[in-house]
């Protein structure tokens, strides 16, 4: 993920970004102060990141079993917390942080966490007046009724796909050309846009036939739900893949920027289509599956390559740092998978299934802590000192 700027500058400036982030950046354009504050980091792993597991780990536990069980907090809090991820990422990628930069880490942390909670509730009122009309029984009961507008499961595809396109842009676009904005304004167009790639995709490709007395729309597209959900799942561990576990590489040994972005979509968006087509159409594995097995990746990458920042660096070369974190990645996101999953199918299940709610453990309760902790509240109440830190750059050579 994109790295912090230094305090002093996060905290005085409310301007114009460096237009790329740091995750792409080539590695011989790096400023001394960068470098220096990633090695202090990287020399407190991996004791930093298992203090961020004390941290991390109650929020998963809470966004995961939060609600009385395990179907109802993944019928009402999936929703929510999906229509947050695009707020987070702006606060934490596009605002640095912004407005909690502007104090202390304690009251930064709390100030960023109520922004991101009220803006995904916003959303998902937003998302219910596409999807049918507005109701707060739809949002906040997980058994609503007949006529109550659910946001559960029909409203999903629109969150993914706006998280999914702000991510795309953040990471493979590199915030191009929208960064080159004021910060404030850069961010509110990112969303913006994100939100127009997603009813594009709602209007145009989703196939929902709405059930009777449900209060929703129907849609009818040449994509169902589950497939939309899928793809953009294995989009979503591409992303993780690249951009987090292996920070950026292979497009940060490009010089040029129109390269970068050019070789990091066709990456991310060839893979996913080229696993989907692997696993689905030449392997059968059926939707579901993928779905527990892509977020189950994603969560892992997240915790490997984010709360575990470089804990294996210093003692292997950067290809063999990359294989070795990969290796990890997936053991660790294997791991999740079956042990979710093999608790998940002792449960009875009625308005959702075992691999949704793998899925929600996954992104929605642990990779969202972890995001949330290391991005956002800048590894509170952990010690600053070692959290990321983000550097201007030098200016970019000319596309």
């Amino acid at each position: 993920m994109p790295d912090k700027q230094p305090t002093s500058t996060s905290r005085t400036q409310f301007g114009k970004l460096p237009d790329q982030p740091t995750v792409t950046t080539p590695a011989h354009r790096h400023a001394k102060a960068f470098l220096d504050a990633e090695r202090a980091r990287i020399g407190t792993q991996p004791g930093l990141g298992m203090a961020g597991l004390l941290v991390v780990v109650p929020v998963a536990l809470l966004f995961a079993f939060g609600l009385g069980g395990a179907e109802e907090s993944v019928v009402v809090l999936s929703p929510l917390v999906t229509f947050a991820l695009p707020p987070l990422t702006v606060i934490a990628f596009w605002w640095e942080d912004w407005p909690g930069s502007s104090l202390r880490p304690k009251w930064s942390a709390c100030v960023d966490i109520l922004l991101i909670a009220a803006a995904g509730i916003a959303l998902a009122v937003a998302a219910q007046r596409v999807i049918g009309h507005v109701d707060a029984a739809g949002i906040f009961d997980p058994t609503p009724g007949p006529g109550h507008s659910p946001l559960y499961p029909a409203s999903l595809p629109l969150g993914l796909t706006a998280f999914t396109a702000i991510l795309q842009l953040t990471l493979a676009f590199e915030g191009w050309p929208l960064k080159r904005l004021p910060r404030l304004v850069g961010g509110i167009a990112a969303l913006a846009l994100s939100w127009a790639v997603a009813l594009l995709v709602q209007y145009v490709a989703y196939d929902f036939p709405a059930p009777p007395d449900s209060g929703l729309f129907s849609r009818s597209g040449p994509f169902s739900r589950e497939a939309i959900s899928v793809v953009l799942a294995v989009c979503g561990s591409w992303q993780v893949w690249l951009f987090i576990v292996w920070r950026g590489w292979p497009m940060n040994a490009l010089r040029k920027r129109w390269l970068r972005i050019v070789v990091g979509n066709v990456l991310v968006l060839g893979g996913a289509a080229l696993t989907y087509a692997l696993a689905y159409g030449a392997g059968g594995v059926e939707p579901p599956a993928i779905l527990a097995a892509a977020t189950s990746f994603s969560a892992a990458g997240v915790l490997v390559g984010m709360l575990f920042e470089g804990a294996l660096r210093p003692y292997l070369s950067a290809a063999w740092e990359r294989v070795a974190t990969l290796a990890v990645t997936v053991a660790v996101g294997a791991g999740l998978c079956t042990g979710l999953l093999a608790y998940a199918n002792t449960l009875t299940w009625s308005t959702s299934h075992a691999e949704a709610w793998v899925g929600h453990a996954s992104i929605n309760a642990l990779a969202f802590g972890v995001i949330l902790h290391v991005a956002v509240c800048r590894r509170w109440p952990l010690d600053d000192k070692t959290s990321a830190l983000r550097q201007p750059e030098a200016p970019e050579q000319s596309p």
